[in-house]
């Protein structure tokens, strides 16, 4: 079965234990159902552009596949590499902005 990306699949109708939504899961739904998390990630990477983040991503994708020569990297080594250095170093003031856009879409929701 395929599943979509934003959305959890959904369970079968035959399903007879049907398992409560973690709250994570229950937020991730509210989110998604109300579309704010594509906002959200419309936000991120606007901010992530204005920062100069995307371009230092780049560079570092461009210095490894130099390094370790073009025929010899795959896309799966990048991700690997590349991965926590991208998330170490997105800025504070992006990930304080964005928490905030979440508190706030929690507080105007009933979950």
């Amino acid at each position: 079965m395929r599943h979509s990306v934003n959305r959890p699949p959904t369970p079968d109708a035959g399903d007879e234990q049907q398992k409560e939504l973690t709250l994570q899961e229950k937020i991730n739904i509210k989110l998604i159902e109300s579309g704010e998390k594509e906002r959200l990630m419309d936000l991120l990477r606007e901010r992530l552009v204005e920062c100069g983040w995307k371009d230092e991503m780049k560079a570092l994708c461009r210095q490894y596949i130099k390094k370790k020569g073009r025929n010899n990297v795959t896309v799966d080594d990048l991700v690997h590499v590349i991965t926590p250095k991208g998330r170490a170093s997105v800025p504070d003031s992006v990930k304080a902005e964005l928490l905030q856009k979440i508190w706030t879409f929690l507080n105007a929701a009933t979950i």
